[in-house]
């Protein structure tokens, strides 16, 4: 009997932490950045997020969207389009960014981003994501992936008159440098804590890639920028 009186604690120490995950992944997908710290917030997207109602992102608390545009040198996100303008009529602040892909060279890259994003003065700055997690499997020398991102780098803020964002990962700084051979602001990336990596300060910070937001289907990245 008393070993039979033993087996639901178990059972009851399981369902605890069963109820406990579940309240902590409700917190993480609900968490953001105090405003009192961060008063603007938002979000970067893709077609990944499929159809976005932007009024809603809009009244949920998103202030900006950086949507992404162009990938490598002929990539374009099919999304890119409805998300731009479905952004803008909406009132948030848009930008448009493009991922940096090591097999392309960099003036393909930023005609590519070029053909795509309009030269709209009030849009925010571009960016170009240089990350190594979804590139492809060529692995330049320093010295080749900085000649090429430069080209991207020049070619789009030629297009834009703006000075353009570099988002880097921890990941890829460390194997390239990026962030102290190349004098732009930073968007770094650190969940649920203030990133520790990178040349400088960062202007915006990726905070969360979880997020749930009114509007959007499924996670989204959550970002600040420093004021």
């Amino acid at each position: 009997m008393a070993a039979f009186a033993r087996r639901p604690l178990p059972l009851l120490l399981l369902c605890v932490g069963a109820f406990a995950l579940i309240l902590a992944c409700a917190y993480a997908r609900a968490w953001r950045p105090a405003r009192a710290l961060f008063p603007v917030q938002g979000i970067d997207v893709s077609h990944h997020q499929g159809r976005i109602d932007w009024g809603r992102v809009r009244r949920a608390g998103v202030d900006f969207a950086y949507i992404k545009a162009t990938e490598g040198g002929d990539q374009r996100d099919p999304r890119f389009a409805d998300n731009w303008r479905g952004a803008r009529a909406a009132g948030l602040r848009a930008g448009a960014y493009h991922f940096f892909t090591l097999c392309r060279p960099g003036a393909e890259q930023a005609a590519n981003f070029a053909a795509v994003v309009p030269a709209t003065p009030d849009a925010l700055p571009p960016v170009i994501d240089v990350e190594l997690g979804g590139n492809c499997a060529a692995r330049p020398t320093r010295t080749a992936v900085l000649a090429e991102l430069t080209a991207t780098l020049h070619g789009i803020e030629r297009h834009s008159g703006k000075p353009a964002i570099l988002y880097v990962t921890q990941e890829f700084d460390t194997v390239y440098g990026i962030s102290t051979a190349l004098p732009r602001r930073l968007w770094l990336r650190s969940l649920f804590v203030p990133p520790r990596y990178g040349a400088r300060d960062w202007t915006i910070w990726q905070a969360s890639n979880i997020r749930h937001v009114d509007g959007i289907s499924g996670w989204v990245d959550w970002n600040v920028i420093r004021r």
